[in-house]
């Protein structure tokens, strides 16, 4: 199986790079139809690094001039396809000044020149999609100073890039990059004279994927928010474009909007942000609701369970809870042992939350962030909750075949009753949270169970128990703190206190148990040029009998005051300096 996969992306690299070298003999000049409208917002402080040559990408950072960066060795695959599909336009864009512009005018000259004939990484369909879509979106930035022969150039390879997605976007692998590959066809045809005839295609093709890849809940089979997000800007923004062009969009596809909607609003925490699962982050400030704003319709928010994960909200609180299988297969490249976890956040501030992802940031981030151990959940010393395959793609080969999740409410708040057997291959033993969230919204109280639930996994576990010469089973219930969390633990060993940056405050107290203690934790956010360092509280023991029960509560003892309430982002400046 490993080679005839291998063998099929040779065969796929094969006629990409075929197809691309038959699209650069393409001696076409489009004139550019419509005004430019980027529609994704980018970091400012990002853009200011790009500026004075530091291209900090996937985990790697290369100090170049930037129409030197093209000729440095990537240090990976995830790097070079960042670099060459021209994201980080963005953030040139948010940075706005003389500087940005030149740097962004100048790399895209340096690409045209260095790789507009067909060769490089550059040359696949998604990777091309995103180019595209960003050279049209940023044009006016690119060619503010051009000459009529850098402008013709530009305009020129444009074209070739257009002619080699309506030949390739169909061969893209499913979901994301496919989707990518179509929408940027849509919108080249529709902004390059001449390019119209390749719109209704791609429109009807991008029809077909959403029945395909949208399930009937509005979720994607990668259980991941922040792609789900992506793929829901792409086809609004396409069906807005087709719209405002005199093209009707695929019944298919205008279906997929109004499925993924709910969901999404469903995945969103009191601050706005997405819920950061199976390598997800929680998307870019803003992009969410410019998204639904262009998809329209009631703003509904879906009920039970939403792409698998369970949402509790009350007052000013959010709680979201991984409550389903991950997923299998290819579509796990980039999922976590994350079952089970929790994320907790109060108004603007996050409280509790998980490592999140760790792609870029190199490759032993990512599989450290992987692991349960990284987020708000219990897990056994040493083992995951799903374990990974071995091999560079690194997908799940081992998941929990049961997780259930029991949502319900009443007068007195939300509880939701879950469970997964996922340590049961390896201790005999099955994890079940039970979570209630009061309905003001100030009171989270759980109960953990760890036990071996039938008789077959209990004579599992007195196996290992055999093996380990009934020392116990190691366990840690992990809470990761946002880095903004204040934390102080009390002499009791039972109390923790968080304070917010808003002023709010919060007490975490367990039942005695376990033995609690604050620990290094790390917050992995693509936003931030580093790993950001936080902390955890941990609820460690060790299993010696058959089951055992961890009682938790955090309860607000402090709210935000009112005078000063907690409505200014982290990055606003301050209205009292």
């Amino acid at each position: 199986m490993a080679r005839r996969q291998a063998n099929g992306r040779v065969r796929i690299g094969i006629a990409n790079r075929f197809h691309a070298r038959l699209a650069a003999l393409s001696g076409a000049t489009p004139e550019l139809t419509r005004p430019p409208e980027p529609r994704d917002i980018g970091s400012i402080p990002r853009g200011r690094d790009l500026a004075r040559g530091r291209f900090r990408m996937a985990g790697h950072m290369i100090d170049s001039d930037p129409e030197r960066i093209w000729d440095q060795p990537p240090p990976d695959r995830y790097f070079a396809h960042e670099l060459h599909g021209f994201g980080w336009l963005d953030d040139l864009a948010a940075a706005a000044d003389a500087a940005a512009r030149e740097t962004a005018a100048r790399a895209v000259m340096a690409w045209i020149a260095r790789f507009g004939r067909g060769s490089g990484p550059g040359w696949t369909p998604a990777v091309t999609g995103r180019r595209v879509m960003r050279w049209i979106d940023h044009s006016a930035m690119i060619l503010d100073k051009a000459t009529p022969g850098q402008s013709a150039a530009f305009r020129r390879s444009l074209a070739q890039q257009t002619v080699f997605l309506s030949r390739r976007a169909r061969s893209a692998p499913p979901g994301l990059p496919r989707l990518t590959a179509l929408c940027a066809l849509i919108h080249a045809g529709l902004s390059l004279s001449g390019m119209d005839r390749h719109v209704a295609r791609a429109a009807d093709a991008v029809g077909q994927d959403c029945a395909r890849q949208i399930d009937a809940e509005g979720g994607i089979a990668s259980r991941n928010p922040e792609e789900l997000l992506n793929a829901f800007a792409l086809l609004t923004r396409a069906a807005t474009d087709l719209r405002e062009a005199g093209f009707t969009p695929a019944t298919q596809h205008l279906s997929a909007i109004e499925r993924i909607a709910p969901t999404l609003r469903a995945l969103r925490h009191a601050d706005g942000a997405l819920a950061r699962f199976h390598g997800g982050g929680s998307g870019a400030e803003g992009r969410l609701d410019l998204a639904l704003s262009l998809a329209g319709g009631r703003a509904m928010t879906a009920r039970g369970l939403a792409m698998g994960y369970a949402r509790l909200a009350a007052g000013r609180s959010t709680v979201i809870v991984d409550a389903a299988r991950p997923p299998m297969g290819r579509q796990s490249v980039n999922a976590h042992a994350s079952t089970l976890a929790l994320e907790l956040t109060s108004g603007r501030r996050p409280l509790i939350v998980n490592c999140g992802s760790g792609a870029r940031f190199g490759a032993d981030w990512r599989r450290a962030a992987r692991a349960t151990a990284a987020h708000s959940t219990l897990a056994i010393e040493g083992y995951s909750s799903s374990r990974l395959a071995a091999g560079a793609r690194a997908e799940l080969a081992e998941i929990p075949d049961q997780v259930w999740a029991q949502p319900e409410s009443d007068p007195q708040g939300q509880t939701l009753t879950a469970g997964h057997n996922g340590y049961v291959p390896t201790h005999g033993l099955t994890h079940v949270r039970t979570l209630h969230l009061a309905g003001d919204g100030r009171t989270l109280t759980g109960e953990d169970t760890l036990g071996a639930m039938s008789v077959a996994d209990r004579r599992r576990f007195e196996t290992v128990m055999e093996r380990i010469g009934h020392r116990g089973v190691p366990f840690a219930l992990h809470f990761h703190l946002h880095p903004d969390v204040e934390a102080t633990a009390d002499a009791s060993g039972l109390r923790v206190t968080l304070r917010l940056k808003s002023g709010e405050t919060w007490i975490f107290s367990h039942d005695g148990t376990a033995e609690m203690s604050l620990r290094p934790s790390v917050y992995l956010d693509e936003r931030l040029p580093e790993p950001r360092a936080s902390r955890q509280i941990v609820l460690s023991g060790t299993l010696q009998d058959y089951a055992m029960t961890l009682g938790w509560t955090l309860a607000k003892s402090q709210d935000t005051p009112t005078a000063i309430r907690d409505i200014l982002r982290d990055d606003d400046p301050d209205p009292f300096a």
